[in-house]
């Protein structure tokens, strides 16, 4: 398993794209993707682009786990 490089929800951006909801996860850049095709995951479609708000990352991330943990 990959090591989050983050060590708080603050160091992140307003949105996340494929790759950056990965290394938040510590999970590979393709396992990032999918989960982003995943029905539920909070996805924002801009053209072809997908991206994440950051609160609702949050959000998915408290909701999906025991209470989230702090990156």
């Amino acid at each position: 398993m990959k090591v989050s490089q983050f060590k708080d929800y603050s160091e992140l951006p307003l949105f996340l794209n494929a790759e950056l909801v990965a290394k938040v996860l510590g999970v590979s850049p393709s396992s990032g993707y999918e989960l982003m095709h995943e029905p539920g995951f909070p996805i924002l479609k801009i053209g072809n682009r997908m991206v994440v708000p950051k609160e609702k990352f949050i959000q998915w991330v408290k909701q999906n786990t025991a209470g989230g943990t702090q990156l």
